[in-house]
């Protein structure tokens, strides 16, 4: 697990090494170990290693020297099939002179070129140099575990795993806010890739590749699309059985490592899934690591304290407290570009703390997207039916009975009044309004008009309905999974994981996000994954004897910070002083008087903007830091507001 940074020069000399190196410094949290630099004619590279396999020759950039010295690679992953790869390339002739799977890549390159992407099973981002050919290669993993971002400026194509890494380039010194991605940010809490936060600046889409070549840069190519057609045609007993079989051959895949290892256990169904295969597979005791939060009704280590002594597992857990005046513009800084989902906070604390004593931590990622286990996918199924039995009318007048509690935050009601006020005859509607921050009218009433005068359209659910168009789906729950898939998991949960990870110089590894694994779930049946309430219903079935009942029948917390609360108690005094500090106020984007009113409320317990107070939040700190340069990540919170 590695951090990887390149220039790719059009017309001009070759690279300048030192700026080759101050792209590798902004990024050396990804990989303290080691760095390396390589220049052919125009392009340079450059490497920052976290050591985790093949310790002693797995350095990088690396070069086929030994054949010819065709091909260099930088590559950031980790590729889980490789020893098999390995053996089949050397029985073709292939001679290798490391232990490493970026070893194999580059064999695998030599045979296949663009082709080799279909037989690696990994997270990967990659970059190749043909100096034959004086052709770049990049590309990107199936589903989006690791990163790559790019930009083209003034003849030069510039490539890093982390934004910060491309604003050490000159070209690149101060790009323009997106108004775009903004919007983007608003209304899903994270930016939808190929957006980022700055105008020319992109990310490569997941299961994507790019070709440079002598002034011209390809359309990013998809190589890898995820299909729920046909469906699985066995029963769910042997389903149950494949699902156990792919989780425990993922899981042990995911442990080669030649440095000390453990696992994330929240106490959920998927973490805990992770834990019990390894603890089957591996010789000795699994090292655990829970975060939990002074909320006791929020706090996920009493169910992972019961599941580790089940287990025997070498268990760790600590406790998140509410003061975030001195970590936040830290992991601020970290994300690169605005980032809203809160459960970055605990994502990152149980990171460092892993960090510790092991240095790769496997985790239940993807088990929610594979298996259907968000509530949101209980309440769009639940729509459907409702859609079936109940004429649009009297949906409506629910609906609006529903929003007259809307100022009351009682939790037996809760989730039954925001299936309500959630609900609309197009499946994807009612979807949206389960998921989103901000929507389309309150985006206009929170942006000052000259900002909107950017956009030329304010996001409702366009980038939902885009992702929908890409597959073909006769059930239509699979076009909510799909869209997951192809959204919220790759520009949002993934993002939260590796950036929370690699800013601690953590490997973490998801069983659960194994190609694999994920097209068999496609083709399961929507109805096996959700049966009424109950979410992840295979999952459970399929783990009745290896995971307690006490965790099977687990109300889903989730994991995200209990930022509603906290902005009622010690935060909210700070949020409102920055939001409409001197500073905040005179930003051309926003409308302060909405502002006002959305901390008034939120104050007053009328209505919870905990979510929208929050990204407003976290975009203000990300501007001083990043646009102001008058907040600097080792400042605690209060500094924010001078």
């Amino acid at each position: 697990m590695c951090g990887i940074a390149g220039i790719f020069n059009f017309n001009g000399p070759a690279p300048d090494q030192d700026i080759l190196r101050r792209m590798a410094g902004a990024i050396v949290h990804r990989g303290p170990d080691d760095e390396g630099f390589f220049i052919d004619g125009p392009v340079g590279l450059a490497f920052r290693r976290l050591s985790i396999i093949d310790l002693a020759t797995g350095r990088q950039p690396l070069s086929n020297e030994a054949e010819d010295g065709r091909y260099t690679i930088i590559f950031n992953g980790e590729i889980y099939n490789y020893p098999e790869l390995r053996q089949r390339l050397e029985r073709t002739g292939h001679r290798f002179h490391t232990k490493s799977d970026t070893e194999t890549i580059l064999h695998l390159y030599e045979e296949k070129k663009e082709r080799c992407l279909d037989d690696l099973v990994g997270m990967f981002a990659l970059a190749i140099w043909d100096r034959l050919d004086r052709r770049l290669f990049l590309a990107r993993d199936r589903l989006g575990k690791k990163p790559l971002y790019y930009a083209q400026s003034q003849g030069q194509f510039i490539f890093a795993s982390e934004i910060k890494s491309l604003l050490e380039h000159p070209n690149l010194k101060d790009p323009a806010i997106d108004p775009r991605a903004l919007d983007h940010y608003l209304t899903y809490q994270a930016i939808a890739s190929p957006l980022t936060i700055y105008q020319g600046i992109m990310r490569l889409p997941p299961a994507c590749f790019l070709m440079i070549k002598a002034g011209h840069m390809s359309e990013p190519r998809e190589y890898w699309r995820l299909n729920f057609e046909p469906k699985f045609q066995g029963s769910p007993e042997e389903a149950k059985i494949r699902i156990l079989e792919l989780l425990r051959q993922t899981t042990k895949e995911r442990l080669i490592s030649e440095v000390p290892l453990g696992a994330f256990l929240s106490g959920g169904v998927d973490s805990s899934a992770v834990v019990a295969m390894m603890s089957e597979v591996s010789s000795s005791s699994v090292k655990t690591y829970t975060v939990g939060f002074d909320e006791e009704d929020l706090s996920e280590a009493q169910a992972g304290r019961e599941l580790a002594r089940r287990y025997g597992c070498d268990h760790h857990e600590f406790t998140v407290k509410a003061d975030m005046t001195k970590v936040l513009p830290k992991i601020i800084w970290h994300y690169d570009q605005p980032f809203a989902d809160s459960s970055a906070l605990p994502s990152y604390f149980v990171a460092r703390e892993t960090r510790k004593s092991v240095t790769v931590a496997l985790n239940g990622d993807g088990g929610d997207e594979a298996f259907g286990g968000y509530l949101r996918y209980a309440a769009d199924a639940i729509s459907m039916k409702l859609n079936s039995w109940l004429p649009a009318r009297a949906m409506s007048a629910a609906g609006q009975a529903a929003s007259r509690f809307a100022a009351r935050d009682v939790r037996a009601f809760r989730y039954a009044k925001r299936l309500l006020e959630a609900w609309d005859p197009n499946l994807l509607e009612t979807n949206f309004r389960l998921f989103h921050y901000f929507n389309a009218s309150q985006k206009r009433q929170l942006y000052r008009q000259s900002w909107q005068e950017n956009l030329s359209l304010i996001q409702g659910r366009e980038h939902m309905d885009r992702l929908a168009s890409l597959g073909q789906f006769k059930d239509p729950m699979d076009i909510i999974f799909y869209i997951d898939y192809r959204g919220y998991l790759p520009d949002c949960l993934l993002v939260k994981m590796d950036i929370a990870s690699m800013a601690n110089s953590l490997e973490a590894r998801s069983p659960f996000l194994d190609h694999r694994l994920v097209e068999f779930a496609a083709a399961l049946p929507s109805a096996w994954k959700i049966k009424g309430k109950t979410t992840k219903w295979i999952l459970r079935e399929t783990l009745r004897e290896k995971v307690p009942d006490f965790i099977l029948k687990r109300r889903k917390t989730g994991f995200g910070a209990p930022v509603d609360r906290w902005l009622r108690r010690d935060l909210g005094p700070i949020a409102r002083q920055i939001l409409l500090g001197p500073r905040a106020v005179q930003r051309p984007y926003f409308n302060n008087q909405e502002i006002v009113r959305l901390l008034s409320e939120h104050e007053r317990r009328e209505r919870n903007h905990g979510n929208k107070i929050w990204a407003l939040l976290c975009f203000e700190l990300w501007h001083q830091i990043y646009r102001d340069k008058t907040l600097k990540p080792s400042d605690p919170l209060e500094a924010a507001q001078e």
